[in-house]
């Protein structure tokens, strides 16, 4: 028997716009952690742009 959960992945988001305030790491908090890497805090560019080293998501601050 599987979990539906189960064939939700974390991370799968390649492109994702941030709320204002919102917190800049990856996996964000709302996303599950135990079939994620490592949660690494990220330093957004002159642009509002970042991209994990882990998995490739950019994250761009709205």
């Amino acid at each position: 028997m599987t979990s539906p959960l189960s064939d939700k992945k974390a991370c799968t988001n390649q492109d994702v716009v941030l709320e204002k305030g919102a917190v800049l790491c990856c996996p964000q908090p709302d996303q599950r952690v135990w079939d994620a890497h490592p949660r690494v805090y990220l330093e957004a560019d002159a642009n509002g742009v970042a991209e994990c080293p882990y998995c490739g998501t950019v994250y761009r601050k709205a």
